[in-house]
């Protein structure tokens, strides 16, 4: 069950772990300071490290520990806000903090998330409880090292319409409740026997509000039923039940799996399709990859086509991250596959696409059949590879010799599309312009592609001249082939580009523009063959180190959307990117 895996082992990675007791956040440097004597009702992360540990709060004079009953996100966040953190990423059940022997000061806790001390949260009294060290309670906060804001942490979703509030509070009251939900997950704790200890929680609801999702079984002479789900998971069902009732919840990155996991088990679409929708915003947060691929298997084995698309839409813009990253030799045939069938894969060449895809190939050895090293092969477009690699593939290729048939007949694809005209490639019954193995991908070598950076953006903004400033344009220039065909080799054309940030920009131009910033790619003489249209692409690279955002040109001009409703594809912290621009001519 994919529920076990935790998917955003991102945010533990960018924890820094340490060995030893309880860590306060604090601005001093001064080691007294850091760590002044406790006062009533602090609470302090205990044997996890710098932002997670076993929650404990300080009362008459003792540190103490608190149950996990009743847990959710809404307590995390006071106990991780009044640690000074931006804000909680999950709860975390039955994990063994190490050795605890004072007391449970706190049980049956009910926050509302927004108290700024545990201690100003309803409980039932001091040291009132019925439960063992087993169930003491921990939290992993964020960190500030973390690239989301603190906007970014929580999601709310609204889904009510009409829907009463009452709903709500019918839920919580369990007023009437006939419907016993057992939550179960596997802790990190081990019995006598040396089996796993199950921690358990329990929901009551109702049949009337379950039975319209028919996955739960709510029906007339059931009265229970058993979820087991991740440890990680666990805090984060309740919510889900409380959202069948409201069709609201506040979602936090770290519950977000969770509650789409749970969405496909009980058919609850709207939800479903609602978090998948979160996924792409932490999908360039994982710079090894794990997370996006993990991710990538997750929406195939739930069938979330939605969520599948996105991953593969990063996965193929950021092609190259992902061959130099962890994950490129454990990536599955499908996933390879499903990237390799794509025209918006973003590769420097169609050559280097090749070596790279012999290389996987060579790194699984024997584990990979010929016949599907084979299938892979045959999905390299080989009309597109430059024709200089052409000439020198045969001795170059590490899989020429036992895929002999394979190369040899799509050589002579490929010198063929090189070297007729195309009203002679025509007549061929073979050729045809909808044929992948003649599209073009995105190429992002030379002379293909050319680049505005942000350093440019600064640089170019003021000039002096004549002991005054003037305000610069933007702007470089493409010389490439009319195609990439060779015969066009010398038969070239040049291409405007420009970045305009204002309408007195634009009007030097000659334009109106609706919006700001505007890419401009425009060839500076008309292009003379008909038989060629240009599908050029804008790509938007993030801070240098992802690709955020593709589009195309309409009449020669890219907006880029910054506002919330129609932002970038994924997010780029404070739109930090450069512009690189790519032409891609093809026959009509």
């Amino acid at each position: 069950m994919l529920a076990h895996r935790n998917c955003f082992s991102l945010w533990l990675l960018l924890l820094l772990y340490v060995s030893g007791s309880a860590v306060r956040l604090s601005m001093f440097g001064d080691e007294s300071r850091r760590n002044p004597a406790p006062r009533e009702g602090d609470v302090r992360l205990f044997g996890g490290g710098v932002s997670e540990g076993r929650v404990e709060i300080y009362h008459d004079g003792k540190w103490g520990t608190v149950c996990d009953d009743g847990w959710d996100m809404a307590e995390a966040q006071v106990v991780c806000r009044q640690l000074h953190y931006p804000g909680a990423n999950s709860v975390v059940i039955g994990k063994n903090y190490g050795k605890v022997s004072g007391p449970i000061w706190l049980d049956d806790l009910s926050c509302q998330g927004t108290e700024s001390y545990l201690s100003k949260c309803t409980f039932t009294s001091w040291g009132a409880t019925d439960c063992s060290h087993k169930e003491d309670v921990g939290v992993i906060c964020e960190t500030s090292n973390s690239s989301l804001t603190k906007s970014d942490s929580l999601h709310s979703l609204d889904n009510s319409i009409s829907l009463s509030d009452e709903r709500g509070q019918i839920f919580d009251s369990s007023n009437g409740c006939d419907f016993l939900i057992l939550v179960q997950s596997a802790s990190e704790n081990l019995q006598d026997d040396g089996t796993q200890e199950v921690v358990e929680t329990q929901i009551c609801a109702h049949k009337h509000i379950l039975s319209q999702f028919p996955l739960f079984n709510a029906s007339e002479g059931i009265n229970n039923i058993t979820v087991n789900v991740g440890q990680s998971c666990q805090p984060h069902v309740t919510t889900f039940i409380r959202y069948i009732y409201t069709r609201k919840a506040d979602i936090a990155f770290s519950s977000v799996q969770c509650l789409h996991w749970l969405a496909y088990t009980f058919g609850v679409e709207e939800l479903q399709e609602d978090t998948g929708r979160l996924f792409s915003k932490i999908l360039p947060e994982d710079a090894s990859f794990q997370t996006q691929v993990s991710l990538y298997k997750y929406a195939v084995e739930t069938g979330d086509f939605v969520l599948e698309e996105n991953c593969l839409q990063y996965l193929a813009w950021n092609f190259q991250n992902l061959t130099m990253s962890p994950a490129w030799t454990h990536i599955s045939i499908q996933l390879l596959r499903s990237l390799l069938l794509r025209s918006d894969l973003v590769v420097p060449d169609e050559y280097v696409l090749l070596q790279t895809v012999e290389s996987w190939i060579e790194e699984k050895g024997n584990s990979t059949p010929f016949d599907t090293q084979h299938e892979l092969l045959s999905h390299i477009r080989f009309p597109m590879i430059p024709a200089e690699a052409l000439y020198d593939l045969e001795f170059n290729s590490s899989l020429y010799s036992s895929h002999k048939n394979l190369y040899q007949e799509n050589l002579l694809e490929a010198y063929q599309f090189n070297m007729l005209l195309f009203t002679n490639l025509k007549s061929n019954q073979k050729f045809s312009t909808e044929n992948d193995h003649y599209q073009t991908r995105i190429y992002t070598a030379k002379p293909w592609s050319t680049v505005i950076t942000p350093f440019m953006m600064t640089t170019f903004m003021m000039t002096r001249y004549n002991n005054h400033y003037q305000y610069n344009q933007i702007q470089t220039q493409l010389n490439v082939p009319i195609h990439n065909s060779l015969i066009f080799k010398n038969n070239r054309i040049r291409w405007g580009v420009n970045v305009l940030r204002n309408q007195q920009e634009c009007s030097n131009q000659g334009l109106r523009c609706s919006s700001f910033p505007v890419a401009r790619l425009y060839p500076q003489e008309r292009p003379q063959n008909k038989d060629i249209l240009f599908r050029n692409r804008l790509l938007l690279m993030c801070q240098g180190k992802y690709i955020c955002q593709i589009q195309d040109f309409k009449d020669n001009l890219a907006y880029i959307n910054l506002n919330e409703t129609q932002g970038l594809t994924f997010p780029c912290p404070d739109d930090q990117f450069s512009y690189h621009f790519v032409v891609r001519p093809g026959y009509v």
